[in-house]
């Protein structure tokens, strides 16, 4: 698992693309949400003989039929996201640089990972 802190007003899939490009090892599936259905990444994962379990934008012409069983697995990252959250040192964002806010969301994973 890796983080990136990007700026507020980055868009998710400008920031997915580059990891995505980025990724050493190829995963037989990416599950993610609606945000990341951009023919360039659904491009890149072609290219990369990855399968991508992303459900279409509604504005998409040709709707692309979507794993919803693989699907349901994004739970485990939403739960991780509502667990964070309930540290309000991080929600309310009480460090004032990246790399202390990065150095506690580092640490509170950890915490969550042992426990």
């Amino acid at each position: 698992m890796r983080f990136e802190l990007t700026p507020g007003q980055d868009h998710d899939s400008v920031t997915g693309y580059r990891l995505l490009h980025e990724l050493d090892v190829c995963p037989g599936e990416v599950l993610a949400d609606r945000a990341y259905d951009t023919n360039a990444i659904l491009g890149l994962l072609q290219s990369r003989a990855i399968t991508p379990v992303i459900p279409s934008k509604r504005n998409r012409r040709v709707k692309r039929s979507l794993d919803s069983e693989t699907y349901k697995e994004r739970h485990l990252i939403e739960c991780f996201f509502n667990k964070v959250k309930n540290y309000r040192r991080l929600a309310t964002r009480y460090e004032k640089t990246s790399n202390m806010f990065m150095a506690f969301l580092t640490l509170l994973s950890i915490r969550l990972w042992l426990k």
